[in-house]
């Protein structure tokens, strides 16, 4: 699918010539291991790079400077993968082929862009401006303190911290709130010049160009130095938990809808051969609108306002996620346990498997209607398969029998059980 080139160790550009986009995209992938503190400090640079750089020092003028180039797009963002932290610079124009009039090539004046913003920063006295810094301190703390008002996530966060505390399934991408306060101009620059000098980068070029020229160039300008193999190599996800018993935690806050979580284990990760069989376990049981959860808990029943599931692949967990009425809790727990129970049987139907692969094949057909929704799912995949395409994970499900949605199934490990419910609905029982 991309064209691979190791341009410097631990530097690699991944290329793909296409005519299905009027436009040329480029994503540059920094990696580097996870813990609270550095996702928050990279959280905050990542914020504070996009702002503006030394020839356009204010976040209006580098947004008229993209708005010349006929509307370019210049973001960055942040995420996590297993025990990584990625920070991603993504930038995209129109090809050059579908503008007259332009003044000079569009997407090389872009290039030059997000180059100021990597190595021509926005310093004052050889810092980053304590005024842009303070103020993305503290949007990323917003962004945080969000998710406390977002019931559905903060449920599922707090289960994770019971479950893994401590580990990456349960930290943010984002950091917490005290460590991105903590944030001093001098700390962000030792991570900036850290993540330049010492990260994984993965640079993407995708567009209906001649992109091996195109990928010679951006080499020449980007001038990455080779990086230590320690820090460059794939990271591992964290051990099992083992645990005697499954928790059972109830907690209480001001809120109406109560949230029931429920966690497995697995011993199937992404890396395991056994992968693609997992989602379809997953599809089966509460992935979609035909799944068991959704059909029996939801629309039979009439027990959660919604009921899914997800599979967390890089930590070997599966979510059972619903809104209830907080006093339906033990209902609701065992008609879920019915449904794993009833897949561990082997009481699954041609139907619902025929679904749950008409779905999963469909979500990844739609994710390569975008240029990056292509580099995503290739970025994520190539460490199965750096020859990855779509047709061979779909080929995979398609080989995905009952029985070994059953064997799936049956390899789950409860391993909590997780009610948050308003204080009335606690004060009642």
């Amino acid at each position: 699918m991309f064209d691979k080139t190791e341009i410097r160790s631990g530097v690699t550009v991944y290329t793909r010539p296409t005519d299905q986009f009027k436009t040329i995209s480029l994503a540059i992938k920094f990696t580097a291991p996870l813990t609270e503190e550095s996702a928050a400090v990279r959280t905050v640079l990542a914020n504070v790079l996009e702002d503006s750089t030394a020839q356009h020092p204010s976040r209006t003028e580098l947004r008229q400077a993209l708005e010349e180039l006929y509307g370019a797009v210049f973001y960055t963002d942040t995420g996590k993968r297993g025990d990584e932290h990625i920070v991603t610079v993504y930038a995209e124009s129109v090809n050059d082929e579908f503008l007259r009039n332009s003044e000079g090539p569009v997407f090389e004046r872009l290039l030059a862009l997000v180059k100021e913003s990597l190595f021509e920063p926005n310093f004052v006295d050889g810092q980053f401006s304590e005024t842009i810094v303070e103020r993305e301190k503290q949007s990323v703390a917003d962004r945080i303190r969000s998710v406390y008002n977002d019931k559905t996530r903060y449920a599922n966060k707090r289960m994770l911290e019971l479950i893994r505390p401590g580990e990456p399934a349960s930290q943010s991408a984002n950091g917490t709130e005290q460590a991105v306060l903590a944030v001093t101009g001098e700390s962000l620059k030792a991570a900036f010049e850290d993540m330049l000098a010492n990260d994984r980068i993965d640079i993407y070029l995708l567009g209906d160009t001649d992109t091996e020229e195109l990928a010679e160039r951006t080499a020449g300008l980007f001038p990455f130095q080779d990086r230590s193999k320690e820090r460059t190599e794939p990271g591992t996800t964290a051990a099992q938990t083992e645990r005697s018993q499954p928790l059972h935690i109830r907690e209480q806050q001001d809120m109406k809808q109560g949230k029931l979580n429920i966690a497995y284990s697995t011993p199937v990760t992404f890396q395991h051969p056994d992968y693609p069989k997992m989602q379809m376990m997953n599809g089966v049981l509460g992935g979609f609108a035909h799944s068991k959860l959704f059909v029996n808990v939801r629309e039979k029943e009439s027990l959660a306002y919604y009921c899914s599931s997800s599979y967390a692949s890089q930590y070997g967990l599966l979510y059972v996620m619903s809104g209830i009425d907080a006093e339906q809790e033990e209902k609701t727990a065992g008609l879920i346990d019915e449904q794993i129970e009833a897949m561990r049987r082997g009481d699954i139907s041609d139907l619902e498997m025929r679904q749950t692969l008409a779905l999963l094949s469909n979500s990844i057909r739609s994710a390569f209607d975008s240029a990056k929704g292509q580099i995503e799912i290739f970025d994520q995949y190539k460490e199965l398969d750096e020859n990855f395409r779509a047709d061979h994970l779909i080929g995979k499900w398609e080989q995905v029998t009952k029985e070994d949605v059953q064997q799936m199934a049956s390899g789950l490990t409860k391993e909590i059980t997780y009610l948050l419910s308003g204080r009335e609905a606690m004060d009642d029982e």
